[in-house]
């Protein structure tokens, strides 16, 4: 899908170190009613969360929103599973990959579109230990050539 630039709320910056990722796309997020004023303030974590694809719809899991504190009883359980908006095309497509070559889906970024929380998720997969250990070693290379 097009690249759509908005204000990004929150990233897994964790996910470009566990897992190579291979394609990218956007989604909507189905949201109550205090959960996009706590969004807005930032209290979203993308750390653990993940992405699974049930009955042809997308759900996030342990994706973690703070509840809003003037939200009284109409309050939400912060670790909700949440519906994402995705095509029907595009829901096959990820499907038909996940299946092929064994992807995990995850969110990477969360940003405000229009008003409206979009979520950048993409198709990865897991690195092995020596793969991270080779990333940590090309980020001290570039740092110590930086540095002089």
């Amino acid at each position: 899908m097009e690249n759509i630039s908005g204000k990004i709320i929150s990233s897994n910056k964790k996910a470009y170190f566990d897992y190579n990722v291979f394609e990218k796309y956007t989604a909507g997020i189905v949201l109550t009613g205090t959960e996009i004023k706590s969004v807005r303030l930032g209290a979203i974590n993308l750390k653990d969360s993940f992405i699974k694809i049930e009955n042809f719809e997308a759900y996030l899991y342990n994706c973690h929103i703070s509840p809003y504190d003037f939200g009284n009883r109409f309050n939400h359980d912060p670790k909700r599973v949440r519906k994402l908006l995705l095509n029907k095309k595009e829901i096959l497509k990820i499907i038909n990959k996940q299946k092929q070559e064994n992807y995990t889906i995850i969110p990477l970024n969360a940003f405000l579109y229009k008003g409206f929380l979009k979520l950048e998720i993409a198709l990865c997969k897991g690195k092995k230990l020596y793969d991270k250990r080779e990333a940590l070693k090309k980020k001290d290379i570039k740092r110590n050539l930086k540095n002089y």
